[in-house]
């Protein structure tokens, strides 16, 4: 994985939190838009851990992961930030972010949301997946999955278990199906739903009211 965070002793002490786990290893560092795109690209890391604040104007880390999204969709953006604000949520979002933890997290949180953002899955530190849910309300979907007339029956039970934050080894072994079929499906889900990221499509398929049943 790959660290974009434009302050040095930060980075070195959250190097040092994810690497005293053995399944984790950081192959790149970055503090800026440019290298962190560079070093993504260069490294073919899986899974990006960004700030938003890089400390450029115009070259935010909203920018970094929409550049990402572009360039090597595959790589997971998981965004590790201060902010708490909605509009930095939302935006983030909408860039393709996998996930969003707010600094402060503790290391099993942050340790549990790498790995599953390596795995597929969508993640959010505790109190923002509700706030993403109502902010994304707006964009059309109401809580009655009869609002999404658009999918198939197949297709609205892959969401609902992508809404559980699911990856799609684990969708594909729940309903006997293979990975790459989920992920066929999954990638017509997001065509149909306009979604720009998994992310985005966990939090709309929440206000749709998929994904509220808890299961192992």
């Amino acid at each position: 994985m790959v660290l974009v965070d434009d302050h040095p002793l930060f980075r070195f002490g959250l190097r040092a939190a994810l690497e005293s786990s053995s399944d984790i290893a950081v192959v790149g560092e970055a503090a800026d838009l440019d290298s962190a795109v560079a070093a993504t690209l260069a490294t073919a890391a899986d899974v990006v851990l960004m700030d938003l604040e890089l400390g450029t104007p115009g070259a935010s880390g909203i920018e970094a992961t929409r550049r990402l999204a572009a360039e090597a969709p595959t790589v997971a953006v998981l965004v590790l930030t201060m902010s708490k604000d909605d509009d930095h949520l939302l935006a983030a979002v909408r860039a393709g972010a996998r996930g969003y933890l707010v600094k402060g997290a503790g290391r099993e949180e942050v340790l549990h949301a790498v790995r599953t953002a390596a795995a597929g899955g969508a993640v959010f530190c505790a109190g923002v997946a509700p706030r993403v849910t109502q902010l994304l309300r707006g964009t059309g979907t109401a809580r009655n999955p009869e609002v999404l007339p658009q999918l198939t029956a197949r297709e609205r039970e892959v969401l609902d278990h992508v809404a559980r934050g699911k990856a799609n080894h684990r969708i594909a072994q729940q309903l006997g199906l293979s990975e790459k079929t989920v992920r066929n499906h999954v990638s017509h889900i997001l065509d149909k739903m306009q979604a720009a990221s998994r992310a985005e499509l966990v939090a709309r398929a929440r206000a749709a009211g998929l994904g509220e049943d808890v299961d192992d």
